[in-house]
C-alpha cells in the first residue's frame, strides 16, 4: 500500500518536475531590458549596448537598453530594485553605487541585499588630464606643486561621489597631496571647465579624453591602468610617471533584482563571458579604456560588491568626503 501511494505521488509530481527544465530552456521568451543609470554615451551605456546587441542576437530576443540617469546613478538602480525578479529586467551597477550609502546616507534601496549580482564585466581606467596651456607638463610637476602648496591646485569631476571624484581622492591619498575638489553637473561640464582653464586637472574616462588629447586641447600626464592603454600609447602609467604602488580602477557589472532565479543568473553569467571572449569586442573595449574581467561565478561579484561597500564606506569616513 505504501509503495502504491509513493508511486502515485511520484507520478503526480512528474509533470511539475518535467516542466522545470522546459521553463529554463524557454527563457527568454520576450524582450529583455537593461537599465543603465547614466546617460547615452557614458561608459556603462556603451558597454551595455555592445552586450545587448550580442546577447539579443544569440538569444533571438530583443535586449533593449533603457537609460535612467539622475542622482549619481540612484534613479536607475531604484527602478531596477523595484522591478519583477523574472529575468526580464537587468541593470548596470558600477563603483559609485557602493559609495553612495556612506556618502549621502540612507538610499531608497539596499545596495547589499536588493540585487542579485551576475558578473563583474570590465575594469575601467582613467586618464589624468590638464589644460593644454598648463605649465604642468608631467605627473611629477603636479605632485611637486600640490605638495608645495596644499589645496592651491584643484581638480574637477562630474559630481560628488562620481568615479572621477573617487579616483582623484584616492590618488591624492596615495601620493600624499592635497587638492581642492570642484564638482560639476556631469563630466561634460567638468571637461569644458578644464579646457577653459577654470580648473587645474581632472581624471577623465578614455572616451571623454582621448580625442581631446589627440587634438591638442588637453594634455594627458598619466593613466591609472597597470599597463599603458592602447588608445593612448604614449601616455605613461602612474607608476612610470613616478607614483608607484597605486592602481586606480573602476568596475562595471550586471545585476538583477533580488530573487531572480539562480538558473537565470547563471545563464546570463555564462552568456556574458562567451560574448566578452570575442577578440573584436575586447579590442573595441580596450580603445575605451576597459579591460575585460576573466570569467568568474556570480558569487565572486557578490563578494566584490560587499568588499567595495566596506572599503568605500571607510574611505568616505576617513577622508571626510560626506557633505556636511
Amino acid at each position: 500500500m505504501i509503495q502504491r501511494r509513493q508511486l502515485i505521488g511520484h507520478l503526480a509530481a512528474a509533470p511539475l518536475l518535467a516542466s522545470l527544465p522546459v521553463r529554463a530552456q524557454s527563457y527568454p521568451d520576450k524582450p529583455i531590458r537593461i537599465i543603465v543609470p547614466l546617460p547615452p554615451g557614458s561608459p556603462p551605456d556603451v558597454l551595455a549596448r555592445h552586450l545587448a546587441d550580442a546577447v539579443g542576437r544569440n538569444w533571438k530576443q530583443p535586449v533593449i537598453v533603457e537609460n535612467r540617469p539622475g542622482a549619481t546613478g540612484m534613479i536607475g538602480l531604484q527602478a531596477l530594485a523595484r522591478s519583477a525578479p523574472d529575468g526580464y529586467t537587468m541593470g548596470v551597477m558600477f563603483l559609485t553605487h557602493t559609495v553612495l550609502p556612506e556618502l549621502i546616507g540612507p538610499l531608497p534601496y539596499n545596495t547589499a541585499t536588493d540585487f542579485a549580482p551576475i558578473a563583474n564585466l570590465v575594469w575601467l581606467y582613467n586618464v589624468l588630464v590638464v589644460p593644454a596651456s598648463s605649465n604642468i607638463q608631467t605627473l611629477q610637476d603636479l605632485v611637486n606643486r600640490a605638495r608645495a602648496e596644499p589645496n592651491a591646485l584643484n581638480y574637477g569631476s562630474g559630481g560628488n561621489g562620481s568615479p572621477a571624484h573617487l579616483v582623484a581622492e584616492s590618488f591624492c591619498q596615495a601620493s600624499n597631496v592635497k587638492m581642492t575638489h570642484v564638482p560639476f553637473k556631469g563630466p561634460a561640464e567638468a571637461v569644458s571647465a578644464l579646457m577653459g582653464n577654470q580648473i587645474n586637472a581632472m581624471f577623465a574616462t578614455v572616451p571623454t579624453a582621448a580625442a581631446l588629447v589627440r587634438s591638442g586641447k588637453l594634455r594627458a600626464i598619466a593613466v591609472t591602468s597597470p599597463q599603458r592603454l592602447s588608445a593612448l600609447p604614449n601616455v605613461p602609467t602612474l607608476a612610470e610617471a613616478g607614483v608607484s604602488g597605486v592602481e586606480l580602477k573602476e568596475w562595471e557589472g550586471l545585476v538583477a533584482p533580488a530573487g531572480t532565479p539562480k538558473a537565470i543568473v547563471d545563464k546570463w553569467n555564462q552568456e556574458l563571458f562567451q560574448v566578452l571572449a570575442s577578440s573584436e569586442l575586447r579590442a573595441k573595449l580596450a580603445d575605451l579604456g576597459m579591460s575585460v574581467v576573466p570569467p568568474h561565478p556570480s558569487s565572486d561579484f557578490a563578494d566584490l560588491i560587499r568588499k567595495e561597500l566596506d572599503h568605500w564606506g571607510k574611505f568616505v569616513r576617513t577622508t571626510g568626503l560626506r557633505p556636511s
